[in-house]
């Protein structure tokens, strides 16, 4: 995802120097063109591309990441930033458990932080994905729909 749609050079899921400085003037760039934001050590990136829930974990993982899970206000605010660059809803990192209305990372980890949308979430096991709007609110949503693919490094 990163390589094809940036341009940088990477090995076994790692940035690559390739002996000069080419990533980091092509991650400047990218920052500039706000196609990547960081906070909280990581680095979260989007390329425009929309994707279902499923085949953004994919495209993500391949790229050498996660999909993004924002696990505190500086992160949440990072997405954010992408998700309204793009003006499209992106999915977060996020799905309901087994108990309806019950949220936890795709890792398994209880959700320290949240930023759900007023009277959210509300598909009660029908929605069981999770979207951010372009005010950086959430909102449970089908899998299936096309989202902004957003990846944590």
């Amino acid at each position: 995802l990163l390589q094809e749609s940036f341009g940088l050079t990477w090995e076994h899921g790692k940035p690559g120097w390739a002996g000069n400085y080419s990533l980091l003037l092509d991650l400047v760039a990218l920052r500039l063109e706000e196609k990547i934001t960081a906070s909280g050590g990581k680095i979260f990136a989007a390329n425009g591309k929309k994707a279902d829930f499923y085949t953004a974990v994919q495209e993500c993982s391949q790229a050498g990441g996660t999909i993004a899970i924002p696990r505190s206000e500086g992160e949440n605010a990072a997405v954010r930033r992408l998700v309204q660059r793009y003006n499209t809803y992106a999915y977060l990192g996020i799905k309901e458990t087994l108990i309806p209305g019950k949220f936890r990372s795709l890792g398994g980890a209880e959700l320290n932080y949240t930023h759900w949308h007023a009277r959210e979430p509300s598909g009660k096991g029908e929605e069981e994905c999770v979207e951010m709007y372009t005010d950086g609110t959430w909102n449970d949503k089908k899998c299936n729909q096309n989202r902004l693919v957003v990846c944590q490094f």
